[in-house]
């Protein structure tokens, strides 16, 4: 009885250890959102796990819609983790549900980031704010269908953002004149592309930190000073564009990467170095650069400044 007792505690014990072994390997699924930085911070992440902190993480490709990722960290089974470039407030509804409310989304401390629309440099004589946008002939000059308004790109069809600027729009009295484009990034890129090589007229949202301001010489159009009332948006409502106003610059946006808090049991490592990865802008910007400018693999780019800022990295994970 007693050697059955002790066999009995020393299988338990194995058990016990497995279960954390199996805790601490549980894989990391990582959001893949569409844009460049969401992009080389989801492999910069992958490239931690994989590496210093000897786990599993995966890249759930088409994975990009940031409603579903918020959802699959909320139930905490696995099928989304991390969602890796969390702009608030462009977020904001998923914020309230998962992170203020349900409680089961955490996050780190962000960085900061910009959202403006822009014209290339050589139309800046032309156009300088947005009140400048109410001429019909400048209007006219962005009409490429000629259905008699000028058009702008908003954003990607999946993207809160790509609402808000129509809300600017309306908000400023533009509507008549002008209508979004709600395109693909990489469409619009190489719209962009033509474009300043043609110096045609294109008029564009963008943010930074992102390639294209290395890459192009861009003049972000003025809005008016913020003021107490002047941005009043829900755009998760039905009748959003109706039901919403904001005539005036954004703030600037905070990025959080946010991962499901279901990791402090499943990969309690993982879920302590999210929670404690800190981003710089600059550095950011120099994945950007690397990827979308130049070229090259998001997964080379992430392990080799992985490798060679093991400092950086150390804070994160310790």
């Amino acid at each position: 009885m007693k050697k059955m007792t002790h066999m009995l505690a020393g299988a338990m014990l194995l058990s016990s250890g497995a279960s954390v072994m199996a805790a601490e390997d549980a894989t990391v699924a990582i959001g893949d959102l569409t844009w460049t930085g969401a992009q080389a911070i989801g492999h910069v992440i992958q490239a931690v796990i994989e590496g210093p902190l000897g786990s599993e993480a995966k890249i759930v490709a088409g994975l990009s819609d940031g409603s579903i990722i918020a959802a699959g960290m909320d139930k905490g089974d696995g099928s989304a983790d991390v969602y890796t470039d969390l702009w608030m407030p462009n977020r904001q509804a998923l914020w309230d549900e998962f992170i203020d409310g349900a409680q089961t989304v955490g996050h780190n401390s962000p960085y900061l980031g910009t959202q403006k629309m822009y014209v290339p440099s050589y139309m800046a004589d032309r156009i300088t704010s947005m009140e400048d946008l109410k001429d019909p002939e400048i209007a006219a000059m962005f009409d490429k269908d000629g259905n008699g308004k000028g058009e702008y790109w908003a954003g990607d069809a999946g993207w809160k953002s790509t609402r808000m600027w129509q809300v600017k729009f309306k908000s400023y009295g533009l509507s008549e004149l002008w209508e979004p484009e709600v395109l693909p990034d990489a469409t619009f890129k190489a719209q962009l592309k033509t474009a300043v090589q043609r110096e045609q007229p294109i008029m564009f949202y963008y943010w930074t930190p992102e390639w294209v301001h290395a890459a192009y010489d861009l003049t972000a159009i003025e809005e008016p000073a913020r003021t107490e009332g002047c941005e009043d948006v829900d755009l998760d409502k039905e009748d959003w564009l109706e039901a919403s106003s904001f005539a005036c610059a954004s703030k600037d946006a905070e990025i959080f990467v946010a991962y499901s808090k279901s990791l402090e049991t499943r990969n309690p490592p993982v879920a302590k170095f999210l929670s404690q990865m800190q981003l710089d802008p600059a550095v950011v910007n120099g994945w950007i650069l690397k990827i979308g400018r130049d070229k090259l693999d998001p997964r080379d780019v992430a392990e080799e400044w992985v490798a060679e800022n093991m400092d950086v990295v150390n804070e994160w994970i310790k």
